[in-house]
């Protein structure tokens, strides 16, 4: 018996990916690099049968969604975006742990943005959304919310979202073991 699948689709590189800076909100365009990246994608994930495509607002997501052939299928979902980095956005973690050593995003959060608890709901509202298609899903987002969903599906709690690391342009594949009560992890960070 074939279960269905969630395709992750992480968006190209852009300036501030390049740099280090978190990018939550700012609408942050694709890096010529970013563009290839998203490009290579099309020829990775042609034939996959899905019944949703579902992207971040954000034009880094849907950008990249476009360039890997899925233009005509893109729907935009706000429960795709970012974290909302507040007083970090811009910022890079090295500068931030000058002023707070311990600071980790998963346990803290972001002073001024979201929570865990909000970014984890906004993931767990994605999650029920696909698994109640009849089908194969792809989602177009961005590092955090999708490694938040990855701790989701395989009921970790959020936080050990941090456990997993996506480059640009990757992908990772959830799935199902032997029945749709035992959601797994297939695939992760796959590039090239």
């Amino acid at each position: 018996m074939s279960f269905p699948h969630v395709y992750l689709v992480r968006h190209g590189e852009t300036a501030w990916s390049l740099s280090g800076q978190h990018t939550g909100r700012a609408d942050i365009p694709l890096t010529e690099r970013g563009e290839a990246e998203a490009r290579a994608l099309a020829n990775r994930l042609a034939g996959l049968q899905v019944v949703k495509v579902l992207a971040s607002p954000l034009i880094r997501a849907r950008r990249t969604a476009e360039l890997a052939g899925f233009a005509g299928k893109l729907e935009v979902d706000v429960d795709l975006m970012e974290w909302d980095y507040g007083g970090y956005e811009g910022r890079r973690t090295a500068d931030i742990r000058k002023e707070q050593p311990r600071w980790n995003p998963f346990l803290d959060g972001y002073p001024g943005g979201e929570t865990v608890a909000q970014v984890a709901a906004r993931a767990d509202r994605v999650i029920a959304r696909v698994r109640a298609l009849q089908g194969n899903a792809m989602l177009f987002a961005h590092r955090d919310i999708l490694r938040m969903l990855i701790a989701r599906w395989i009921d970790l709690p959020a936080q050990q979202g941090r456990r997993f690391d996506l480059q640009t342009g990757s992908l990772s594949v959830l799935g199902y073991d032997h029945n749709l009560s035992e959601p797994v992890l297939r695939g992760l960070n796959q590039v090239g």
